[in-house]
């Protein structure tokens, strides 16, 4: 079975978008080309983006999946994309990520904030001030 169609241990890493799912509004990305076209096609809209960093084997990354359904259920202007580390290295190089989990919030290709450890009231309310 390749990274494309595992799971991870969760639900939301099925396939590569699950807009639409009933089980999450949670995109993984996971090839550097799923990843490269979807933030080419981010770059042109004025949505608020938060990207969760993990890896299958990180517990504080876990505890947070239900915290991130929970948020892209109630965020619903919001876009909410997970990458992989160990799928994904260079990007996680690329936006200097080094502890799990980090959350980088982006807008039109822009980083406008980061919140890293599993922190659930500091994620939501940087969501909540960069969303407008």
């Amino acid at each position: 079975m390749g990274p494309r169609n595992s799971t991870h241990g969760t639900p939301t890493t099925k396939s590569p978008t699950n807009e639409g799912s009933s089980n999450s509004r949670i995109r993984a990305c996971h090839t550097n080309d799923e990843w490269k076209n979807h933030f080419k096609e981010h770059k042109k809209k004025n949505k608020l983006v938060v990207i969760d960093f993990t890896t299958a084997w990180c517990g504080p990354c876990r505890s947070m999946e239900p915290v991130l359904k929970e948020l892209s259920d109630k965020y619903t202007d919001v876009e909410f994309v997970k990458i992989d580390m160990d799928e994904l290295p260079g990007v996680a190089a690329e936006y200097g990520i080094h502890v799990l989990p980090s959350f980088l919030l982006m807008k039109k290709g822009n980083q406008l904030d980061k919140v890293i450890g599993a922190r659930k009231d500091e994620l939501q309310n940087k969501i909540k001030k960069h969303r407008k």
